[in-house]
């Protein structure tokens, strides 16, 4: 559907039409932050309709990422024959030549190495959760446990890669950008993309590209809000420059652009237009978004103390729903250090105590709050961890190496069935025996529950339509209520 925009006929009535209103613009006297948006930061109620094939369950998405590759085994995977045979060799039978990582695919022994941790049945529906997750475990009849994920990469980058853009070659948009691109913006003085990564974190590299617009229009590009006095890098007044200076000179800057829109018809012009009034309008919403100052003590009784922090994951789950309470489209949150090929039962110790009570207080509160049920909340990382031990496997100490043939997410809210256990693997936690979810298979239930067909959200480019997912993908119905 979106190649209508492609359209050399469509595209040329477009132009003339935003010409137009562009050289207004430039001649408006927008003389305070009630001022109308310009053209270009939302898809008409018109477009938007055009490509919402379905019902939209969720309004909004709020991913969080755990970036490194968590522990399936030692969270959510209940495994008694690993703890039984602890130490023993990985059957061939079981690995059946998969391949693996070059950091333990030269090791002489592939021990088994069985979680450390309990884990108990929670809830009505009996979910097993390890004694890492306490908070996870009292919300378990509002998720919805996908154990049979599977991935295509089996290092770090172009599997988080392939997970935010659908690829793992770098340079394609990511899953926030096509959302924004397909559906436009909810609100008229925030980003519809917006981006919060956990502060002073350690571990594999984050980059910008994995909330980048690739080809698609800059303005669909996710937007980054940091700790501090400057959520937005650039965004503040220089100093000795007024907002009414400020304002008169996107006037002017608004009115020379326009001109040159006029000669040329390049609408990336308008775009960027757009852009600049967007972040003028952002200078009184991000430091309002971000101040919690109004949140009472339950609040951070709710997310934790570590929620007072700005930075920390807590606070950014707290400012996650500070943002879905504004009608942000789509919000990434990134939290570092799940890549654990050693000392594993200390570190995901820590890991867990950073982020599962704000995970589940997030999930609590966007529930009271009348939020949970047309907003989509999606946590897990780029890939799952081995069920032997990378390194020397000891009575109290192990690591696991990366492993890409299962692993385990979980979503809750919007059109997700709560209370459910989808997919199975092996009594050794290595294969998938039941239903298994690929990364684009997530990808197009994501965008289904969101009312796009991920086959028809198309972009042109080089010749070619690309899309999130490819060529392949399938909506998993069973995980929908």
């Amino acid at each position: 559907m979106c190649t209508l925009d492609h359209n050399p006929l469509l595209q040329s009535t477009r132009r003339q039409l935003l010409s137009g209103m562009m050289m207004g613009l430039g001649s408006m006297a927008l003389s305070g932050m009630g001022a109308a948006p310009a053209a270009g930061t939302k898809r008409t109620a018109a477009a938007a309709a055009e490509l919402a094939q379905f019902a939209p369950k969720a309004k909004r998405v709020i991913f969080l990422f755990q970036s490194g590759g968590p522990s399936q085994l030692d969270l959510f995977d209940h495994k008694p024959l690993l703890q039984k045979h602890n130490g023993e060799q990985l059957p061939d039978s079981v690995r059946k030549g998969q391949r693996l990582t070059g950091m333990s695919g030269n090791q002489s022994s592939l021990p088994l190495a069985g979680a450390q941790f309990d884990f108990a049945r929670h809830g009505q529906c009996g979910a097993w959760v390890s004694e890492l997750l306490p908070y996870t475990a009292k919300i378990v009849d509002e998720l919805c446990f996908v154990r049979s994920m599977y991935t295509e990469a089996i290092n770090h980058d172009p599997a988080i890669t392939f997970f935010q853009t659908g690829s793992e070659i770098a340079g394609r948009p990511s899953m926030g950008s096509w959302v924004n691109y397909g559906l436009g913006s909810l609100n008229d003085n925030l980003p519809a993309f917006v981006v919060l990564v956990t502060g002073g974190k350690g571990g594999q590299p984050l980059y910008a590209r994995l909330w980048g617009q690739g080809f698609l229009d800059a303005q669909h590009q996710g937007v980054q809000l940091r700790a501090g006095k400057d959520p937005v890098l650039y965004l503040t007044n220089p100093e000795g420059l007024s907002k009414d200076g400020r304002r008169q000179m996107l006037n002017a800057l608004g009115s020379l652009n326009a001109q040159q829109q006029l000669r040329t018809g390049d609408p990336s012009i308008a775009s960027r237009i757009a852009q600049y009034e967007l972040a003028f309008r952002m200078q009184m919403s991000v430091p309002e978004v971000s101040d919690f100052s109004d949140e009472p003590d339950e609040t951070f009784e709710l997310y934790g103390d570590d929620a007072r922090t700005p930075g920390t994951y807590a606070a950014n789950c707290l400012l996650a729903r500070r943002l879905a309470q504004r009608d942000v489209r789509f919000i990434q949150l990134y939290h570092q250090g799940w890549d654990q090929h050693g000392d594993l039962p200390s570190t995901i110790r820590v890991q867990a105590k950073e982020t599962d009570q704000a995970s589940a207080a997030l999930v609590l509160d966007l529930k009271r709050r009348g939020l949970l049920e047309d907003t989509l909340v999606v946590w897990g990382g780029e890939f799952g961890r081995t069920n032997y031990s990378q390194g020397t496997l000891t009575t109290t100490n192990y690591g696991r190496d990366h492993h890409p043939r299962c692993f385990t997410m979980w979503m809750a809210g919007a059109g997700v069935k709560g209370g459910m256990t989808y997919g199975a693997t092996d009594d050794y936690g290595y294969n998938i025996t039941e239903s298994p979810v690929h990364v684009h298979d997530l990808q197009a239930t994501m965008l289904h529950l969101l009312g796009l067909d991920h086959e028809r959200l198309t972009y042109s480019h080089l010749g070619r339509d690309f899309r999130l997912t490819d060529v392949s993908g399938r909506v998993v119905h069973d995980l929908l209520g």
